[in-house]
């Protein structure tokens, strides 16, 4: 995918931590086939001494505020780390409200040229709604080469910016999304893309993250956390997961 193959992050999906833990084995590693697989040691979650990290969390990005129910999921998760020996405290990467269209400025810069080549390629003649207006829209947003090397050196430069505030970290607790699971489909209309910039910030930057239950909404539906690592540990990621997942209840069968 070139340029913007780097934001693609993949992963396996679970009802529980321990098969994460068990999933990720299988697909991580080289496969002789894919430039951008790094031969980087997969350590092991239950190795992870928790009462040795040193946390931060933010509950507001600065792009989009969550509602009261995400932001006291995640100040629970924070105060159970706390509790489990961690060094917890309050704090956010700035450079990520000064960036909210970072991605979309990338994938977008060549009109998705890209995107076109990619359906060309699996033979793909009929595609998504959502997907055929945000090709048609990023006809607008084409620019010149050097514009779009410009922005291939912006996103260089916020990586480096988050590394610099990780330096002090080991795990970032934050929202998932500013709200709770939404029905399908209303994730894409454009007034809620700002309230998924909480993941999209770790796709940038490419660092493993964890997706947990946190909470419940008013209406019954999950309310997800994360837990952020340094890049290439995601036992830390991991084994903070599994241990909010015990705290705070994890995966619930839904009441139908």
């Amino acid at each position: 995918m070139g340029a913007v193959d780097s934001l693609t992050q993949n992963g396996p999906m679970a009802r529980y931590v321990e098969d994460l833990a068990l999933l990720l084995p299988i697909i991580s590693g080289p496969d002789w086939s894919d430039p951008f697989i790094v031969p980087m040691p997969l350590g092991d979650p239950a190795d992870v001494d928790l009462g040795g990290l040193r946390v931060c969390f933010y509950t507001d990005n600065g792009i989009r505020t969550p509602t009261a129910e995400t932001v006291a999921a995640v100040r629970m998760a924070a105060d159970a780390l706390a509790d489990a020996g961690c060094s917890v405290e309050e704090d956010v990467p700035s450079v990520i409200a000064e960036n909210p269209n970072i991605s979309n400025e990338l994938s977008g810069g060549d009109g998705r040229a890209w995107t076109n080549r990619l359906l060309e390629k699996w033979g793909t003649t009929e595609t998504f709604p959502y997907l055929t207006r945000r090709i048609a829209r990023s006809q607008d947003d084409m620019v010149s080469v050097g514009d779009f090397t410009a922005r291939l050196e912006h996103v260089d430069g916020f990586r480096s910016a988050m590394l610099g505030f990780m330096q002090d970290y080991d795990v970032i607790i934050c929202p998932v999304a500013a709200f709770a699971a939404l029905p399908h489909g209303e994730s894409l209309k454009d007034e809620n893309q700002p309230g998924m910039s909480y993941a999209a910030t770790y796709n940038i930057t490419g660092w493993p993250s964890t997706v947990i239950r946190g909470g419940t909404s008013p209406e019954g539906l999950p309310i997800g956390v994360q837990a952020v690592a340094r890049p290439w540990r995601e036992d830390v990621s991991l084994a903070v997961a599994q241990y909010l997942e015990g705290v705070l209840g994890g995966w619930q069968k839904p009441p139908i």
